[in-house]
């Protein structure tokens, strides 16, 4: 993989100043291919789409469906199972209101998530169940951070009608065992969400071949802007389960006493989309395409396993990930000593240029057990080197001599 042509297209990369990015879990940097599709949609269609006959309608309308198409290749499903959404928590949260207009649950059914969920994989399942008076199990993680697949067995049973889990842990940057769980979950009836926002950007996923039935995942994590997201379903859900938002686009015919909503996914997309958003998540795609997912998962186990083995060298470290580069992500979460996280945070930015998160990021029951005051993480993608954690190491090593 050439490394140096790829980081010439992040712009902010190229910049004289020594900017080191930490912080890919949170969201990804953005290249120009993807910047300039964006533009082009204000500068040449800057149109609304499937309403126009003129030739600016037809063209963007051409690109935006396109879009579709690449996101089903890309995953392997079908186009009218991909509901374009703002982001995974609105993926989600549609999925949350699909299933409640639809009457899926009753009093008593269970929902099972992991310990480890964003919080967007978690408030939506507990507002839901305490309004409808269904009980929301929680499975636990094991000592080495794994999900504890025999907690997962024991909370699962007859009554449990949806398993909500992330693909990848955002924070312990867990790599779920989710053909094991599909699996499981289908047996007892259940239905399985898998959030891949920490998993798409990262490695190959194919919907059809794991059987999940959803898949909910975010497009500024993986070069794509902010403000667009997917939520894939199986079509026969997406037929069967009651829209909820209401408007233009989604209605095939309109009375003044009903309404007829339209095909899916259409059925789902009500008003005017984020247009040039998905112009953009149809350039990201192409540029992951070009990159090779394959080769982006190769450098991010050795730049995982070149990051873990160096960290460890720093005095006071301490670690809460399984250390194991195939059962993770690339993502390091850790503290230093006793010390606030957030003043770690601010120094490794203003000496060094290093951009990390600290704080509980959006997984407060997880971080908050490992540690109340928060952690620390980095997290890597392809465009890192070995250089800049080396510079990552050295910086930990002087703000620990200087200022600790």
């Amino acid at each position: 993989m050439d490394l140096k042509k790829f980081r010439k297209d992040f712009p902010i990369l190229t910049k004289e100043n020594k900017f080191i990015y930490f912080d890919n879990a949170a969201s990804s940097l953005k290249p120009i291919q993807v910047i300039q599709k964006i533009d082009s949609y204000y500068n040449e269609f800057p149109v609304n789409i499937h309403r126009g006959l003129h030739h600016l309608s037809m063209q963007a309308s051409i690109i935006y469906d396109d879009t579709r198409k690449k996101v089903s290749n890309f995953i392997n499903c079908n186009p009218d199972e991909v509901v374009f959404t703002q982001n995974a928590t609105d993926a989600i949260n549609l999925l949350m209101y699909m299933l409640y207009n639809s009457n899926f649950f009753k009093k008593g059914d269970e929902i099972i998530i992991s310990v480890y969920e964003h919080h967007s994989n978690l408030v939506p399942w507990q507002f839901l169940s305490n309004k409808l008076g269904l009980n929301l199990k929680v499975v636990d993680i094991d000592k080495n951070y794994n999900f504890d697949i025999l907690d997962f067995q024991k909370k699962l049973t007859n009554k449990t009608k949806l398993v909500a889990i992330a693909h990848a842990s955002n924070t312990i940057a867990t790599i779920s065992p989710i053909n094991e769980i599909i699996e499981l979950s289908h047996e007892k009836g259940a239905l399985v969400l898998i959030d891949g926002s920490q998993s798409i950007p990262h490695f190959s996923f194919d919907f059809k071949k794991t059987g999940c039935d959803f898949l909910a995942f975010t497009c500024h994590k993986m070069l794509g802007p902010t403000g667009v997201g997917c939520l894939i379903s199986k079509k026969e859900f997406l037929e069967r389960f009651s829209p909820v938002r209401f408007g233009g686009d989604m209605i095939k015919s309109v009375s003044l006493e009903k309404s007829e909503w339209n095909n899916i996914p259409y059925k789902f997309e009500a008003g005017t989309p984020n247009i040039s958003g998905i112009f953009g998540l149809g350039a990201a795609i192409d540029y992951l395409n070009m990159v090779g997912l394959d080769n982006i998962e190769k450098h991010d186990k050795e730049l995982l396993e070149y990051g873990l083995e160096n960290i460890q060298k720093v005095k006071e470290i301490e670690l809460y990930n399984p250390l194991d580069i195939n059962k993770q992500g690339p993502i390091i979460l850790f503290s230093l000593g006793n010390n606030d996280p957030q003043k770690i945070n601010i120094l490794l930015d203003e000496i060094s240029g290093i951009a990390v998160r600290s704080g509980m990021h959006c997984a407060q029951p997880i971080v908050s057990r490992l540690n109340p005051n928060g952690l620390l993480r980095a997290s890597f993608y392809f465009y890192n080197t070995f250089e800049e954690i080396d510079v990552f190491i050295k910086t930990l090593k002087d703000i620990q001599k200087k200022f600790l």
